[in-house]
C-alpha cells in the first residue's frame, strides 16, 4: 500500500505544543484534536488540510512533552503520516502507539515544498515527489510496526491478539 498526499511542510524543532497546544488536552477525541492541529504555528491548518494530506518536516518533529495527544490530533485532522529528518524518541514511540505512519527521510525537508504532490511506500522507504521528480528514501517501518499501524495502534493491536489467541 502506498500512501500519497499533498504535502504541509514545517521547519525543524516542531514540539508537540504547537501540534496541539495544551487547552485542548482536555479531551482524547481524535477528531476534536484534529480541530486545533498545529494551531501554534498556523491557526487555520485545519480548515486547509485535506484527508490523506501528508506534513513534511526537518529535524526533531515532536520534540517537548510525551503527549500522546499529538500524534492523535496529526491523525485527527486527516493526515496520513508524517515524513521528516528526524523526531523526538517520545513522539515516534508515541506515533506508532497510536497508529500513525511516520518516516524518517534525511534530506526531505530541503526537496520537497508545501502543496508538492508525494507518495510514500512504507514497504520500502521510497519517497516520490510527483510535482518535481525528485526522490527520496526514508527507513522502511518494520513488519510489526506496520502492523500496529494497520491495526490503529498498540491498544487495538494488542486487543486483536487476545481475541485471535481466545479463538485458538
Amino acid at each position: 500500500m502506498t500512501i500519497e498526499g499533498a504535502v504541509w511542510k514545517f521547519g525543524d524543532n516542531v514540539d508537540t505544543d504547537v501540534i496541539i497546544p495544551a487547552p485542548y488536552l482536555v479531551t482524547a477525541d481524535s477528531e476534536e484534536l484534529g480541530k486545533h492541529c498545529m494551531e501554534g504555528v498556523d491557526p487555520a491548518f485545519s480548515e486547509k488540510v485535506g484527508p490523506g494530506d501528508i506534513i513534511v518536516a526537518g529535524k526533531n518533529f515532536g520534540c517537548g512533552s510525551s503527549r500522546e495527544h499529538a500524534p492523535m490530533a496529526i491523525k485527527g485532522a486527516g493526515i496520513s503520516c508524517v515524513v521528516a529528518e528526524s523526531f523526538a524518541r517520545i513522539f515516534y514511540r508515541n506515533a506508532f502507539n497510536m497508529g500513525l505512519a511516520i518516516f524518517e527521510a534525511p534530506g526531505v525537508s530541503e526537496g520537497i515544498r508545501t502543496g508538492d504532490r508525494i507518495s510514500v511506500n512504507p514497504h520500502t522507504g521510497e519517497i516520490t515527489d510527483h510535482t518535481n521528480g525528485r526522490h527520496f528514501s526514508a527507513k522502511a517501518i518494520p513488519p510489526f510496526m506496520q502492523g500496529l499501524i494497520k491495526a490503529g495502534g498498540l491498544m487495538p493491536y494488542v486487543l486483536k491478539q487476545k481475541q485471535e489467541q481466545d479463538r485458538a
